[in-house]
């Protein structure tokens, strides 16, 4: 797979760090040999066996001689400086020494948490699903009884190791939702494999299959969506973030007979959090819709409240 300067910054900024300094070697074109020769050429010795484990996660550089030459690779790689001394360390402290994004479980993020779990148990879902979002465009459309008609997503995700041909998508529901008579749509780039609900949570857990396996460093598009209808008034729309890294942007439009009073955005670190981060939000007159923009999502929850008169 061919990776481009684009796809270099981006993984310098989300992690992990193999990917990082795997792309970072392609895109400049230098094989590992010649690297050894740049390094030993800065009094660093390092062994051609090391930076090919490095590159492929299979060990992690620890010891200072090994640090040294991390900072001397930024060199000739031509790399910001401490950018892959940092993703090193934040990896370290912030995903217990794993190679994919900075993780909190998903019982910190939903309430209904244990039934997610449940039904993520049942498509025999791995702890992650192999994947972290580079970028997520999100749009929700509230209807004329204030209800949560639906929501459209379009994701670009890259794959952190082989094999992985699937995504899970989650809904929840306002209160009323009938899970039963919540559409599941796959648009571009994927298919509807199979779903679980649970009534008593409004929760539905759908398989998203793509049209092919992605290897480790892998990125993907794909959209989908959800047609919903079957709640109550709709007061707020949420998204729980697992992994850290990527773009997020959330887009909320109402129905011109059923207009919000107020709207502001906000942030937690869990559900049992105080919200925080909140800030007003101006309807937009034509479109009537509000919308935020997080360029760098950390691990909790974003999203939107409004209030009805």
């Amino acid at each position: 797979m061919g990776h481009t300067e684009a796809d270099l910054a981006q993984l310098l900024h989300t992690g992990p760090f193999h990917l990082a300094l795997r792309t970072a070697l392609a895109v400049r074109g230098l094989p590992l040999q010649r690297v050894q020769h740049h390094l030993a050429h800065r009094g660093v010795k390092v062994g051609v066996t090391s930076l090919s484990y490095w590159q492929q996660g299979a060990r992690r550089p620890q010891r200072p001689e090994s640090m040294k030459a991390v900072r001397a690779l930024e060199e000739v790689l031509q790399l910001p400086g401490n950018s892959l001394i940092r993703l090193l360390a934040e990896d370290s402290a912030a995903r217990a020494d794993t190679e994919r994004p900075a993780t909190r479980s998903y019982r910190s993020l939903i309430e209904a948490s244990g039934v997610v779990e449940r039904l993520l148990a049942e498509l025999e879902c791995p702890a992650d699903g192999g994947l972290h979002t580079v970028g997520h465009h999100e749009r929700v459309r509230i209807g004329a009884g204030r209800e949560l008609l639906g929501r459209d997503s379009q994701q670009v995700v890259r794959a952190h190791r082989d094999g992985v041909d699937r995504y899970l998508a989650i809904h929840r529901g306002d209160p009323g939702c009938d899970p039963d008579r919540v559409e599941v749509r796959a648009a571009e780039n994927c298919r509807t494999g199979r779903v679980r609900r649970h009534a008593g949570t409004g929760v539905l857990v759908a398989e998203l299959l793509f049209d092919t396996r992605l290897r480790a460093g892998d990125t993907y598009v794909f959209s989908y969506g959800f047609e919903d209808g079957t709640g109550g008034a709709s007061r707020e729309y949420v998204r729980g973030f697992s992994f850290a890294g990527g773009q997020y942007v959330l887009q909320v439009r109402f129905d011109e007979a059923a207009l919000p009073v107020r709207c502001r955005r906000f942030a937690q670190a869990s559900t049992g959090a105080p919200r925080g981060g909140r800030a007003e939000l101006t309807l937009s007159g034509r479109h009537r819709a509000v919308h935020l923009v997080e360029q760098g999502v950390r691990p909790g929850i974003l999203g939107i409240e409004w209030d009805w008169a």
